[in-house]
């Protein structure tokens, strides 16, 4: 659109009337495209969307439903080749069809926050954690700047602000990355806060701690925009819900309404696709051809998942006493600490804990990629851990890692064909047969050969998640280690993997290391549980008396943070 300098109006006289049900987002007729070299592609609309003030408002939807365009429109953030046009387009009273670049960077960050799902690449690298939050606060007395950004970090959850103050992103978990962007998103004192999956990375109790502080500003007076994949994260926090479709909103109402009776078939089958006590043991998402079994449970329209076999006398992998410390120091904490576990064929192993609780530690002492200090890993009943690499080496198809983010962890340069030709070398399966092997492979996860000549950036988050997981399964391993394989994908999609996780493991008996702060999701893929805090094993047993009947008090305090959906009428259940 055109655009003439616009002046833009304070939010805080928005903020300072404190009333819910005034305006401060009024957008009408919403149409957003982008520019391609034959034509534009519509991404949004036409779309109506209002956000009052003190109210928090969620945009749901599968990737690519427009949730992300419309949150950026919101910012002037679509890029050079992005076409919109509205009926109204309103922001705090102003006319922002009108705006100029000028004019949104007078509103990014001190009158409007924007926290995006991905703070590794949101946080300058070589800016320290300091750097950043005083960039956020500028206005700030440079004298009181630092006991400012420490405030700041304590509030998001980060109890130890001192200590990584002077640290770079990279020095960070996942999890501490995230409550630092959130930490810059609100320094600047915004009163409307847009909230892009602002908790995908996060374990359960900081995922509660965020919610806290996010409705205890939605409960001041600022406004939330709420975009997330995570439904009972929006049962949670938002008064109202928005479904979104190929760009368009197929239904909407307050979240209660529209969570407990869906009248969308789309909608229906977005929380069909959410792992709920109930699921276990049944298909999270709808298959053609399946038949119900006949003791489904009344009403729940689940469709079995195939038995798998476990042999508990063919045991695959197992720790003994593993401890692993990082520095020089004797007395340096240790990641893992006395860990021990077996792993029979065919059998889930569910690791879970919060952030720095050693799960990703002791996945890389399994996959032989770092040694223990002490204590030891077998492979089959063969040493592991304890041999030179060049011994392990031949032994490597025999494990294979699906890794939380399967884009980082593809060759660009590569087809899909040759990534996943790649894990036949070590089987030396060469030619016309690696050939049939990756595209027979292609077929059981469900992508086809029209797949096999494509780019890793050709393909959505779920194909490549699917791509990763025909490499982890072309060698016919004993062991796989999913290292939060699903938390980055939406739902729907997530339903689809993990269907597809347990169709795989039941047709080759392979047996698995899931890693997830995920309960939900680990409840509904693991046999076994163990529950890790501070490198050590607090509580282990079967998954379901885990869940049921938790014995220590941290395993407690996990299930208690874990964000619930509200029960569901039972008319509004899927026949």
């Amino acid at each position: 659109m055109t655009s003439t300098t616009a002046s833009v109006l304070p939010f805080s006289s928005v903020r300072s009337a404190g009333v819910r049900g005034e305006p401060v987002v009024r957008i009408e007729n919403l149409t957003i495209g982008f520019r391609g070299r034959h034509a534009t592609r519509p991404a949004v609309g036409p779309l109506d969307l209002t956000v009052h003030a003190g109210e928090c408002v969620a945009l749901v939807g599968e990737s690519g439903s427009g949730k992300s365009v419309t949150a950026r429109s919101l910012v002037g953030l679509n890029g050079a080749n992005a076409e919109w046009n509205a009926g109204r387009f309103e922001i705090a009273g102003a006319d922002a069809r009108r705006y100029r670049e000028r004019d949104w960077r007078a509103i990014r960050g001190r009158q409007i926050g924007y926290v995006l799902q991905d703070a590794l690449v949101s946080l300058d690298p070589l800016w320290r954690v300091s750097d950043l939050i005083g960039e956020a606060l500028r206005g700030v007395p440079s004298r009181e700047r630092h006991a400012r950004s420490a405030e700041l970090l304590r509030s998001v959850g980060i109890d130890d602000p001192e200590r990584r103050l002077p640290q770079y992103p990279h020095q960070l978990s996942g999890g501490l990355r995230q409550r630092v962007l959130i930490g810059t998103a609100i320094a600047g004192g915004a009163s409307l806060l847009i909230a892009d999956e602002p908790t995908t990375a996060l374990d359960m109790t900081v995922q509660r701690q965020i919610l806290a502080l996010l409705r205890a500003r939605r409960d001041a007076g600022d406004t939330l925009l709420l975009i997330s994949h995570d439904l009972a994260v929006v049962a949670e926090l938002a008064d109202r819900v928005l479904v979104m479709r190929s760009g368009r909103v197929v239904e909407q109402g307050p979240t209660r309404d529209v969570l407990t009776e869906p009248a969308h078939p789309y909608t229906q089958q977005l929380l069909a696709a959410i792992p709920v006590p109930a699921s276990r043991g049944f298909r999270l998402a709808p298959q053609t051809g399946d038949v119900r079994s006949a003791d489904t449970p009344a009403g729940a329209g689940r469709i079995p998942l195939p038995q798998k076999r476990i042999v508990a006398e063919a045991q695959v992998l197992a720790a003994e006493s593993v401890v692993k410390r990082y520095g020089t120091q004797s007395d340096a904490p240790a990641a893992v600490d006395d860990v021990s576990f077996t792993l029979a064929r065919g059998e889930t192993l569910g690791i879970v804990g919060e952030s720095g609780s050693g799960k990703s530690t002791l996945a890389r002492i399994v996959l032989g990629l770092i040694a223990p200090d002490s204590g030891q890993v077998t492979l089959g009943g063969e040493l592991w851990s304890a041999l030179p690499e060049a011994a392990r080496r031949g032994r490597r198809t025999g494990l294979q890692l699906i890794a939380q983010d399967p884009y980082s962890s593809f060759d660009p340069r590569y087809t899909v064909g040759q990534i996943i030709g790649e894990s036949l070398d070590g089987a030396g399966i060469r030619g016309d047969a690696r050939r049939r092997r990756v595209l027979q492979l292609l077929d059981e996860v469900r992508l086809g050969a029209a797949c096999y000549e494509r780019y890793p950036r050709e393909l959505s988050g779920g194909q490549r998640q699917r791509v990763a997981i025909a490499r982890a399964f072309a060698p016919n391993p004993a062991l796989l280690v999913a290292d939060e394989p699903v938390s980055a994908l939406d739902v729907s999609i997530q339903a689809q993997v993990l269907d597809l996780l347990a169709d795989l493991q039941a047709e080759h008996g392979t047996a698995m290391l899931f890693i997830s702060h995920d309960l939900g999701v680990v409840h509904h893929v693991a046999d076994r549980i163990i529950v890790m805090r501070r490198g050590r094993v607090v509580e282990s047993g079967p998954v379901e008396r885990v869940f049921s009947a938790p014995e220590h008090p941290y395993t407690a305090s996990l299930l208690d943070a874990l964000p619930s959906l509200p029960e569901r009428a039972p008319h509004a259940a899927l026949a």
